[in-house]
């Protein structure tokens, strides 16, 4: 009984733990608890508009506690299986882990919320959870070719933060000279003038803050021009980033396959 006890929990580590899978990519039950947080986070985005919740308000509360028992049985499993990877030493150590812990954060969260608790922002914490299964398989190595790519690129990156700072600070100066006489609500100080100034830099423009001197559209315009390549700068070395790091993957792969 102890030997099929051994050989299940073995069979289960290697659907639950990537580590312990042969073959490459996410495993069948992996895919399946992927699917159920979307579906979970589905529940809670509809579960805001009172007109589709109320009217199903026990559905949603029978859903809502079937995905509940559901993660606390996949807590609970990988908790059991995780011994199994020789790199992780004790069930406890594994239960420390800030991916465990977020997980028994998850399951706290939607228990207490099915008492009465309000929390529809707290149970959108199980969208974190994408990210433990984003890191298996196939995913995981696209994240670090991500990451890759942004930290050889992040001197770059960091100089073209600065600049943008820099910018924003002129720009909500300037508005706040220029406009803040005639619009004390909006730019009679650099920190109000500072909301105008990101979205105009962004090239969001919502419209609801606008410079009514000629000056003052003046500069605007310029801002408004200056935002264009603000944004063109970090998407350009990102694009660039990327590029090289996946030219090096395919090198790495060519040569493995060599």
């Amino acid at each position: 009984m102890q030997i099929g006890g051994v050989r299940f929990r073995s069979r289960l580590a290697a659907e639950l733990d990537p580590d312990l899978r042969r073959e490459a990519g996410l495993s069948p039950l992996n895919r399946a608890i992927i699917g159920i947080i979307l579906f979970s986070l589905l529940l809670v985005v509809l579960e805001t508009e009172p007109s589709v919740y109320e009217p199903h308000r026990l559905v949603f509360d029978g859903l809502e506690l079937l995905v509940l028992a559901i993660f606390a049985i996949e807590y609970a499993a990988r908790i059991w299986v995780c011994v199994e990877n020789p790199r992780i030493a004790s069930r406890w150590a594994y239960a420390r882990r800030p991916m465990a812990l977020l997980d028994l954060l998850v399951i706290v969260t939607m228990a207490t919320s099915l008492m009465g608790f309000e929390g529809a922002l707290f149970r959108l914490l199980r969208l974190l959870r994408l990210l433990r299964v984003a890191k298996l398989g196939h995913f995981a190595e696209a994240f670090r070719t991500i990451a890759s790519a942004v930290g050889a690129r992040r001197y770059e990156l960091a100089v073209s933060m600065a600049i943008a700072g820099a910018l924003l600070l002129i720009s909500a100066s300037a508005l706040y000279v220029l406009e803040g006489g005639a619009q004390p609500d909006a730019f009679g100080s650099i920190p109000r003038a500072m909301w105008w100034s990101v979205a105009t830099l962004t090239t969001v423009g919502y419209g609801d803050v606008v410079p009514v001197t000629a000056l003052g559209r003046v500069f605007a315009t310029l801002t408004a021009i200056t935002g264009v390549g603000l944004i063109a700068m970090p998407a350009g070395i990102l694009a660039s980033a990327f590029s090289d790091a996946m030219q090096r993957k395919r090198d790495r792969e060519d040569k493995d396959g060599s």
